[in-house]
Order: C-alpha cells, then sequence, then structure tokens
C-alpha cells in the first residue's frame, strides 16, 4: 500500500513511520524540515501546513494519507481545525482517506460528555485537547466526501515498546480493570497502520487502549 504520513517526524508520527515501513509500506513523508528524517526508508516532501502548499499534488496516487499533527509545539491550536477542514475539502472527490491521530479528550465518558469536559481534566492539556474535539467535529460535520478515521489513543501515551496486547474501542472512553487509560506509543502506531491496512472504521470515531 502507498501512504502518506504528514507530521512524520513528530513523536506519534515517527513511530508510524517506523511501523508502516516495517509492514513493507511504500510511504511519502510530509514534513516542514526534511532533513531530520533523510535517513528513513521514505520519500521525503517537504510541506509547511502554514503554507498555501496544494497538499493534493504533493501526495499524487498515495491511497491514505495518515496525519498527526497538533498546536503545542508553536502554541496555535487553531491549526489542528484548520488542518482538518484543509484536507477535508482538498481530498473531496479523490480517493484518499484520512486516518487522524486523535486525542482522549474527545472521548465520551457519557453520552454527549466528553473526557475533557470534567472536571478532573488536566488544565496543562485542556487546549489541546479541545482543539482535538474541534477537528472531530469538522470531520462529523463536514459535506465533503472524503473518507476518514479518527483515532483516539488512551489518556495515558506513553514511550516504549510493544505490550503485545490492546483493545479497539469506539468514541466511549474505557479503563483497563485496574482502572488504567493507557497504551505505548508503539502498539498505538502499530493499531493505526491497522486501520490504515483494513479501512475497518471508516468515517469513525474509534479509539485504543489496554
Amino acid at each position: 500500500m502507498k501512504l502518506a504520513i504528514l507530521g512524520a517526524t513528530g513523536w506519534i508520527g515517527s513511530h508510524i513511520l517506523e511501523q508502516a515501513v516495517k509492514r513493507g509500506h511504500e510511504v511519502v513523508s510530509l514534513v516542514r524540515d526534511p532533513i531530520k528524517i533523510s535517513e528513513q526508508k521514505t520519500s521525503v516532501v517537504s510541506f509547511d501546513l502554514q503554507s498555501e502548499q496544494d497538499i493534493t499534488s504533493l501526495i499524487g496516487d498515495v491511497e491514505v494519507l495518515i496525519v498527526s499533527v497538533g498546536g503545542r509545539a508553536n502554541g496555535n491550536h487553531q491549526l489542528v481545525a484548520d488542518t482538518a477542514q484543509r484536507l477535508m475539502t482538498a481530498l473531496d472527490g479523490s480517493n484518499i482517506r484520512i486516518v487522524w491521530v486523535g486525542g482522549a479528550g474527545s472521548l465520551e465518558v457519557a453520552p454527549g460528555v466528553t473526557l475533557v469536559s470534567t472536571p478532573e481534566f488536566p488544565e496543562d492539556y485542556k487546549q489541546e485537547a479541545l482543539a482535538q474535539v474541534e477537528a472531530l467535529n469538522v470531520f462529523k460535520d463536514s459535506k465533503s466526501n472524503a473518507s476518514w478515521t479518527f483515532v483516539s489513543p488512551a489518556a495515558f501515551i506513553y514511550p516504549g515498546g510493544s505490550e503485545g496486547q490492546y483493545r479497539i474501542g469506539d468514541n466511549t472512553f474505557f479503563t483497563n480493570t485496574d482502572g488504567e487509560s493507557k497504551v505505548s506509543a508503539t502498539d498505538y502506531a502499530i493499531a493505526m497502520v491497522e486501520e490504515t491496512e483494513n479501512a475497518a472504521h471508516l468515517n469513525q470515531h474509534m479509539s485504543i487502549a489496554y
């Protein structure tokens, strides 16, 4: 499968790139600073989200576009929802699916009640989580024909290798038997690539945790 990764030099994006290459996929990496990724087994394309570049002309005949973007690094949280809108518009009428790295804050703890809206949600991560909620709403409300999947990780996503097991959920927040919501970055990346391959949750919000 030929796929593109927007944000391939980021923490999560780099894990997804590693797993995609390991599984034999042909990967185009869209990055702001190509030198950071020159030694990877991937085609590298310079792309700045804050530019007016036409992304469709850069990704060509890819089947899936995996997107891992956030506003924490530059303080521009609006960039997240703006990117979702930009991609849904640009890919309208194409055969390219979007698989989006979402956040746990958009998961529901009760019908219509998101995790980020609860009093216990950490203030330091609230703006980032709200930006992902806004991006999810862009996907759900869009009139575009572009297909998408919004993939939320567990509340705690941490560095480390594969634990060997994870669960796939819907848009509902869940925990393990110890009351924990967690997943390693490696297992999240593995699950992302598997969803990319299988297209099991088209136009849906899904989640990954142990």
